[in-house]
């Protein structure tokens, strides 16, 4: 019996050529379009797009770390994704403080700049989560690298909507609520990581000291 085997993970579709293309593909179009954002978010003085910009660096940095988890043991994927969602939430607390100190400044949000990069943001992420589609119901760590990419998207809309609305009320509280909403879209997406984490750990730590296993291995 395979020790990776689980929750009806197909081994051959991890370690396929297939997979680590589309990781690669994610890390390249998330770093690199995090940092033109996050540039985009300061020149735009906007909240929701630096929160943006941070989760599609954090996604890139996760993929990254999912691309060298690859041909790991159950154990070892499923502490590859606990990381990850303790990065992720780290990332959604750190937003949610930033926020929370911006609500207590008055500079205006230029919503037209805004709105040009979330929409950029979202061709790229909607580019990079084409080749993650057929893996998205696999172990924790692909899971993990899923929800990122899926956290981008939901994001981006967003953000262009804030933009939208920043542009009719003059107001930079649309701009506030959506920084406040990706906060805890990362919150949500990390518990649900790390509770997928949990759950292959205890399953690969229950084959490692079930004898039929061990002894199924070494025939």
């Amino acid at each position: 019996m395979a020790d990776d085997d689980c929750c009806g993970v197909d081994q051959e579709q991890i370690r396929s050529p297939g997979y680590r293309r589309a990781l690669w593909i994610v890390v390249i179009l998330n770093v690199g379009y995090g940092v033109i954002e996050l540039f985009g978010g300061f020149l735009a003085n906007s909240q929701a797009l630096k929160a943006d910009a941070l989760d599609f660096l954090g996604d890139g940095s996760i993929t990254f770390l999912g691309l060298l988890a690859i041909g790991w043991s159950l154990a070892w994927r499923a502490r590859s994704a606990f990381i990850q969602g303790i990065f992720l939430g780290l990332l959604g607390l750190w937003v949610l403080l930033s926020t929370v100190l911006k609500t207590l400044t008055d500079t205006p949000v230029e919503a037209g700049l805004m709105g040009l990069f979330a929409f950029a943001a979202l061709i790229v992420n909607l580019i990079a989560v084409v080749p993650l589609l057929p893996y998205r119901d696999g172990d924790a760590n692909m899971r993990a690298v899923w929800l990122f990419s899926r956290n981008d998207a939901i994001g981006n809309v967003a953000v262009i909507i804030a933009a939208g609305l920043v542009a009719l009320t003059s107001t930079r509280w649309p701009d506030l609520i959506v920084a406040f909403l990706i906060a805890a879209l990362f919150l949500h997406s990390a518990w649900n990581i790390l509770r997928d984490a949990r759950r292959d750990l205890k399953v690969a730590t229950s084959r490692a000291t079930d004898p039929l296993t061990r002894e199924t291995k070494s025939e």
